[in-house]
This record gives structure tokens, sequence and C-alpha cells, in this order.
């Protein structure tokens, strides 16, 4: 069984004002990466890839640092594209998400359908293991990881991404496309 882990970033700041695509790690996040860094220690991957937004480029490089293991960057593993929109109320922002999950063709925030954002990032994954024939963790984003999970595990998308925390992870056998644990 081949493994691929996906990690959902550990928790930035959030800075009103400034793009999510923007934000950093602050001492709560960079300290939660211990013991996710512990976990993949046992799932040992050979590799993992991250996305470019620097709060998932610092989780990968704390976790990767603790365990010893390469950080590569990979295009089109970023968070569904919401650039043009405003920092809302978590109310609004959840309501909008169930749309987004429901009705995945539609443009319900943002510059991506959730099919749009789905078929870049599934594209990004299939291309890691392709060219990467061992395990592999990929430090990424909830909204996406959801998204695939949806299409790739069966799952309800909406029940995955509310119940990720910052940092999780989602451990799936890449040949049978189940959720191993």
């Amino acid at each position: 069984m081949r493994k691929l882990i996906l990690i959902k970033h550990a928790r930035p700041v959030v800075e009103a004002g400034v793009p999510s695509d923007q934000w950093r790690l602050g001492p709560d996040g960079r300290s939660s990466c211990g013991p996710v860094a512990e976990r993949l220690r046992t799932l040992a991957p050979a590799a993992i890839y991250t996305s470019t937004e620097p709060k998932a480029k610092e989780t990968a490089e704390l976790i990767g640092s603790a365990i010893r293991v390469p950080v590569r960057e990979a295009d089109d593993l970023h968070e569904h594209d919401r650039s043009n929109e405003p920092h809302m109320d978590t109310r609004e922002f959840i309501s909008l998400m169930a749309v987004l999950f429901k009705e995945p063709s539609r443009r319900v925030l943002g510059l991506e359908t959730g099919d749009d954002a789905y078929a870049r990032f599934a594209s990004a994954i299939d291309r890691i293991l392709e060219a990467d024939r061992n395990d592999v963790a990929v430090v990424t984003h909830g909204t996406v990881i959801a998204l695939f999970a949806q299409r790739r595990l069966r799952k309800d998308g909406f029940a995955v991404w509310r119940a990720m925390g910052q940092p999780s992870t989602l451990v799936i056998d890449a040949d049978k496309w189940v959720e191993v644990g």
C-alpha cells in the first residue's frame, strides 16, 4: 500500500485586510506542528510536498525539519481561490462553504467553483503520485482536501471540512482510494 498523507496547515495568524493566501503561522501554529511531525515519523513519508502559500510552507518546513524529510513546493496545491473575497463573519463563511460543497459546479464564493478547485488540486496530486512512487505527505488547505475526499473517498466534503483541525491529517491508500487512518 502506498500512502498519501494530506495535511491541513497549522493555524495562521488571521489578519483582516491581508489576503488569506498571505497569512503566516503564529506561535500557536508553529508549536502545533510537533505532534503532527511525530505522527508523520511513524508513517515515514519519503518527501513532503507543499502548497506555495506561506502558512502551508511553514507547516511543511517545520514538520520536514523535525523528521528530516525533504520538503518540495508543488504547483496547484493552493486553497480554493477566494482572493477576491474580503474577510467575513464566520457564520456567513460557513454558510457559503456549505453551498460550495452542495453545489460544486456553481461559483458561490471566490474565483473558482468547487469543481474547478478540485480539478486543479486532483491534477496536482496525480502528478505528484506519478512522479514519486513512495509514500508522500502533502501540506495543503482544508477546502481542497475536503473536495478531494468528497470525490476520491466518497465522503461528505462539508463534514470533512468542518471536522478538520489546524493542523490535521488524512491518510489515504493511494492505490485503492480508501482512508487508512
